[in-house]
């Protein structure tokens, strides 16, 4: 497996998705690289030498930010948000979903599985 900024990417993948197993890089940037460096986009993970190796390499350390910096940027981001109490701050740290989606259905991924609160007996249970 070739490996790039600590990444192992797949052997068996072409280029340009193979480049999207490295957190940071999506489509268009996988497919920028290979434009600026005169890779072959189809050609196999498997088939770079390790001189293509180390010029992808070389590129992506100088222009993206990528894999562990961004996750810390990343986490950096959310913890001030918290700090200075602003309204996504709050939502981040209560749990709830960030970009005004609805929360009275849905929001499951954020909210977590259910919580059955112990309701209001019925009229049948009061007789």
């Amino acid at each position: 497996m070739p490996r790039i900024v600590g990444i192992d990417i797949p052997n068996d993948k072409v280029t340009w998705v193979a480049l999207q197993y490295v957190h940071g890089i999506g489509k268009k940037s996988a497919l920028d690289l290979c434009r600026k460096l005169d890779l072959d986009p189809q050609r196999r993970a498997r088939d770079l030498t390790d001189e293509d190796l180390g010029r992808l390499a070389g590129l992506i350390e100088s222009s993206l930010v990528v894999e562990g910096n961004l996750r810390r940027q990343t986490q950096q981001n959310i913890a001030r948000l918290k700090e200075i109490a602003c309204y996504r701050g709050m939502r981040h740290r209560r749990g709830l979903p960030v970009r005004g989606q609805r929360t009275k259905t849905n929001a499951r991924t954020r909210k977590g599985p259910r919580k059955t609160v112990a309701g209001k007996k019925s009229v049948k249970e009061l007789r």
